[in-house]
């Protein structure tokens, strides 16, 4: 099914639209990643922004997609979307049966395989699996990128004491201080 044939049908579930993503603060997370990084500060503050953003996204699933997903008539389904939160401290949408004993995309497929399954629910299914996997991925995207850039910036203050200690032990070496030259 293409993605013009989804806009066409009247649907129950509304996928995420370009307002939705406008609202969150992106611009100086697109422009963090090409800048000259100097040291760890400008690290620290571009993976901030970037851990933001991914909470700001799954703020945006919990908000706009789980609700529709949980609601009539999808809350009749013996599979849901519901969402996992990862030991790494990040949140994913999954889907699981509602005894919770099976969790994966395998249980989405067997859904819509399923002929007990409403034919007027297929297009919606579809469409939440799409919005599902596109926000699974802008999630892990920007978890990976604050987590990379974190590290960058520990690695950076490793070089940058390292630079220190060559730097004050080599200045200490050309001017040393006895008490015979203080006054």
């Amino acid at each position: 099914m293409t993605e013009s044939a989804l806009t066409d049908k009247p649907t129950r579930f509304t996928p995420l639209e370009q307002a939705d993503f406008q609202r969150l603060e992106h611009a100086a997370y697109l422009k963090g990643l090409l800048q000259p990084f100097k040291g760890k500060g400008r690290l620290e503050s571009w993976a901030n922004q970037c851990a933001a953003l991914r909470d700001d996204l799954i703020v945006l699933a919990q908000r706009r997609v789980l609700p529709q997903a949980r609601g009539y008539p999808f809350s009749l389904l013996g599979v849901q979307l519901a969402q996992q939160t990862t030991g790494a401290g990040t949140t994913f949408l999954r889907w699981r049966n509602l005894d919770r004993s099976s969790m994966g995309v395998a249980l989405w497929e067997a859904l819509l395989a399923d002929p007990a399954t409403p034919a007027s629910l297929i297009d919606d299914l579809y469409a939440m699996e799409l919005q599902r996997i596109a926000l699974n991925m802008q999630i892990s995207l920007t978890h990976s990128i604050a987590r990379q850039t974190l590290d960058c910036a520990g690695k950076m203050a490793q070089a940058e004491a390292a630079y220190l200690r060559r730097i004050q032990g080599h200045a200490a070496s050309i001017n040393p201080t006895t008490s015979k030259e203080s006054p």
